[in-house]
């Protein structure tokens, strides 16, 4: 009864356009009546409570870090750089794209802001060659979604302060996941490049190419900072943001000096907005949360699942059934906020690491951003290149078939993301 009240109220309000913060509290509110526990005071605190956090101070600061690398010069350079290494092959501009979305996700965390820079600056110049529009804007949202799975990843940010799970680790088990996904769209673009056709570039001599990596020097040494800091203890999550926060803004104006006053003025309002819709969907979860804790429907959902959790791989592919038609209809942040409080436990009952389940949710979770109606870094995409939905569509399924063979690899190999945690920790 408890489940089919929370997910009604829930999917109703958001079918009605109701945003989800506001959706997430209705559910509270609803839970609260159903309980006969109705108390607005204890509503409002534990939003509150939602965002006073210090975990989550990461989340605006690698936030200002992704616009500050955007604005100012970093993120071009990284594509600058990639284009020179291997620009000259057959189809090099996909493989520029792979390799910039690899090395951005090192250091924005945010598929949206690496996907937005990857479209506007090489879009135009897949075009210019005559690359086909459908495949190459699905390489580019798919490159873009390694960007929650290498550190610093906002999303596992979020998941770590709702499940209580270490930030540090789950940045560390992202690592190697993320460059197997680099390495499976290579394979998907190789074949899609030699199907193709595509034109082939003079190369780069190799003056150029010293150059670029001169250029790029500044950029690249984030991503350093950033997972050596972590690993060998120097700063934690939270203060790794405040460092890439403080270090974009250095570079930017005092390296690259592409950032003027008028443009850092926008950039701190453009992340200020970001902030406030993430920070009031984290108060609103919480407050939900609260409440299904106090429902018990974690005890309930364990009840329903008690089958399952001696089985951990099927208990893993039925979550990743769920997780997926979830991610159809709902962007990443809000699953984690609803799903993570409620999964996780159950996760724990079946004897799984939290923190690789941890990753895997994650993992599921930003493939949905790769999946119609919602699509959230396809809308991106469609929108920077002004192109159909429908054939971005067709173009990112070969990518997204690949990601899928790598879930079930994960799945079935769990060493793959804990062997790599237990070295790097």
């Amino acid at each position: 009864m408890t489940i089919a009240l929370f997910l009604l109220v829930l999917f109703a309000a958001m079918t009605v356009g109701v945003p989800i913060a506001f959706a997430l509290m209705l559910t509270a509110l609803a839970l609260m009546v159903h309980l006969d526990f109705f108390d607005a005071q204890l509503l409002a605190q534990n939003v509150q409570a939602g965002f006073d956090s210090f975990p989550l101070l990461a989340v605006p600061f690698f936030i200002l870090a992704g616009e500050l690398m955007n604005a100012g010069g970093l993120s071009r350079r990284i594509i600058d750089l990639a284009r020179a290494l291997v620009g000259h092959i057959p189809g090099g501009l996909g493989y520029v794209a792979i390799i910039a979305s690899l090395l951005l996700a090192s250091m924005s965390g945010s598929a949206i802001a690496d996907t937005a820079a990857l479209a506007t600056l090489l879009l135009p110049m897949m075009r210019q060659q005559r690359y086909p529009d459908g495949p190459s804007a699905g390489l580019i949202a798919s490159g873009g979604i390694i960007a929650p799975i290498i550190p610093p990843s906002m999303p596992m940010v979020i998941y770590g302060v709702t499940t209580n799970t270490s930030i540090s680790k789950l940045f560390l088990a992202g690592i190697v996941p993320g460059v197997l996904m680099a390495c499976a769209l290579v394979l998907v673009w190789r074949h899609v490049a030699g199907s193709a056709a595509l034109p082939v570039a003079s190369p780069t001599p190799w003056r150029e190419r010293w150059q670029a990596l001169g250029r790029s020097a500044w950029a690249l040494m984030l991503p350093v900072i950033i997972i050596g800091g972590l690993r060998f203890g120097w700063f934690t999550p939270t203060e790794a943001a405040v460092v890439a926060a403080v270090y974009a803004l250095m570079v930017a104006t005092l390296v690259y000096r592409e950032l003027t006053l008028a443009g850092l003025y926008r950039v701190f309002v453009s992340a200020a907005k970001t902030t406030g819709v993430v920070m009031f969907l984290c108060g609103a979860a919480t407050a939900a949360s609260y409440m299904i804790t106090l429902a018990d429907l974690p005890g309930e959902l364990a009840r329903t699942f008690a089958p399952l959790l001696e089985q951990r791989v099927l208990f893993m592919l039925v979550v990743a059934v769920f997780l997926l038609a979830v991610g159809m209809v709902m962007d990443l942040t809000p699953t984690i906020l609803i799903l993570g409080p409620v999964l996780a436990p159950l996760a724990e009952q079946a004897g799984i690491d939290p923190v690789y389940f941890g990753f895997i949710f994650i993992f599921i979770g930003s493939l949905g951003l790769l999946t119609p109606p919602v699509g959230t870094v396809l809308n991106v995409v469609a929108g920077v290149g002004r192109l159909r939905m429908e054939g971005i569509v067709r173009g990112v399924l070969p990518f997204l078939a690949a990601y899928f063979g790598l879930l079930l690899l994960l799945i079935a190999f769990p060493a793959i993301v804990l062997t790599p945690l237990r070295w790097l920790s």
